[in-house]
């Protein structure tokens, strides 16, 4: 993202401070919750209060902003994959990658969805942007064969969700959970 505001670029040194203000945004936010110190955010991002309130004007406006960016990610991955990878290889890598982010971040992502408006435009425009991804990824495994052709984008999300939460209490079994899930989304032949 090249502003704050949709106005102009930024600069350097304001780019950079963007950048470590939500870097320190998310780990505030998972150790501390969503009432995480917005002053703390600031110290630990090297800038003072007044840098963090032009950039994120208000804590929601940052909360916004670390879960916009970790969805970015997400779907950034998704695309990624869909143009290195071959298609079965693409998908459970994608799996991997959400469940993984989901089972390590649990607390950040409950927090977010917690305090931001499920019917506002930003966690709107994010859900949009993961389902298209979800929905590059799987054409291609469908177009390739390697995918059932009742599978959704929509079933894809909720399997990587289902295999974050089934492995959160076991993390060495992922890989084996993931090969049973990878096994129920291939063709019947």
């Amino acid at each position: 993202m090249s502003t704050t505001t949709g106005q102009r670029p930024m600069r350097a040194d304001a780019r950079r401070n963007y950048e470590r203000l939500l870097a320190e945004a998310k780990e505030s936010f998972l150790e501390h919750g969503a009432d995480a110190s917005l002053e703390e955010i600031a110290r630990r991002a090297g800038v003072g209060i007044g840098t963090l309130y032009r950039h994120f004007p208000t804590r929601l406006a940052l909360q916004e902003a670390v879960y916009r960016e970790e969805m970015e990610q997400l779907a950034a991955k998704a695309y990624e994959l869909a143009e290195t990878s071959p298609p079965d290889e693409g998908i459970a890598a994608w799996i991997l990658a959400i469940a993984e982010y989901s089972r390590t971040k649990r607390g950040l992502v409950q927090i977010l969805k917690a305090t931001i408006d499920l019917h506002s435009d930003q966690f709107i425009s994010c859900h949009d942007q993961i389902e298209t991804a979800a929905e590059t990824i799987l054409a291609r495994a469908h177009a390739a064969g390697t995918a059932r052709p009742d599978l959704r984008p929509c079933d894809l999300l909720r399997l990587a969700h289902a295999l974050s939460v089934a492995s959160e209490r076991a993390p060495e079994d992922t890989e084996l959970l993931l090969s049973f899930m990878l096994d129920g989304l291939r063709p019947r032949s």
